[in-house]
């Protein structure tokens, strides 16, 4: 395949897996419409999404050069938790309350929540840049949250802190991702990672919900929980992973930042979610703000 064939299916598995992960939100939010709650639908998600991950798990394991080790076993169970099954529950809590838009949004200033972490671990202050950076981010997100304020009664502030919750716990899960990462390699992190959340989901709702719960939801519900786990969980990992293979991850990364204003015109077309100018305005300072933060790391 020549190099210009090769960077053009690259940007374009990189934009599909933007779009994928966009679509999330707008699945969640559509599901919600149908009476479900966050424990069954998250449930449902992860339910449908777990025969793919364990078949990448033991594919990955065949051509992996060594075993996982026990101390390996207990760092991906809490990986598990930090990135997939935290992170994930909170952003389906805060989607009962904001815009998918404004999740978006907020979700998108992980990397900025990754900077603070590190200056704070490193017992220094963020570098000039860095402050501005964050401060273009946060700005944006403020943006974003005066339109849903103006053309939602939901509790706004309520979903946002959740969302950012969220975006906290996936920062603390991309801290401690790393070593293991170099170990184990991505697939293997993601397949085992992801498989232990669904179990951690799963049983959360068996804890909380009675089993009839699951297959008395209406035929809507499981079919939005299909596509989030086929087109908003699986195939943009492995879009993703494939556009850093053939582009790295630096013009992946800037094509994913495309992610909000994606999910803005998503949720706006299936959604019929209002479309303003401060919402416009603040993704795209979000979006600056993240990209100086990635520069200066």
């Amino acid at each position: 395949m020549s190099a210009a064939r090769t960077r053009s299916t690259g940007v374009a598995f990189a934009l599909l897996g933007a779009a994928g992960f966009s679509l999330k939100a707008v699945f969640i939010k559509a599901a919600y419409r149908y009476g479900v709650d966050a424990e069954t639908l998250m449930a449902l998600r992860m339910l449908y999404s777990l025969p793919f991950f364990l078949v990448l798990g033991l594919h990955a394991a065949r051509q992996a050069p060594h075993s996982i080790s026990g101390a390996d076993w207990r760092e991906l169970l809490l990986l598990g938790l930090l990135g997939y099954y935290a992170a994930s529950y909170l952003d389906f809590l805060g989607l009962r309350h904001i815009s998918a838009a404004l999740e978006r949004v907020i979700l998108f200033v992980y990397p900025t929540i990754v900077v603070l972490f590190s200056a704070w671990q490193q017992r220094r202050w963020p570098s000039p840049m860095q402050r501005l950076a964050l401060l273009l981010c946060y700005c944006g997100v403020v943006l974003a949250m005066l339109h849903d304020l103006r053309n939602q009664t939901g509790s706004v502030w309520i979903g946002g802190a959740l969302v950012l919750g969220s975006a906290v716990s996936y920062a603390v899960y991309l801290l401690r991702a790393g070593p293991l990462l170099q170990r184990l390699g991505s697939a293997r992190v993601a397949a085992w990672a992801t498989t232990y959340a669904s179990l951690l989901a799963v049983a959360q709702f068996f804890a909380l919900r009675p089993p009839s719960a699951l297959v008395t939801q209406p035929w809507q519900v499981h079919a939005l929980s299909i596509a989030m786990a086929v087109f908003s969980t699986v195939l943009p990992i492995w879009l993703v992973s494939d556009a850093v293979r053939r582009l790295g991850a630096g013009t992946t990364a800037i094509i994913g930042s495309l992610g909000p204003v994606l999910t803005m015109l998503l949720a706006w077309a299936f959604l019929a979610e209002p479309l303003g100018l401060l919402q416009v305005l603040g993704a795209l300072l979000v979006i600056i703000g993240v990209r100086l933060a990635a520069m200066t790391q």
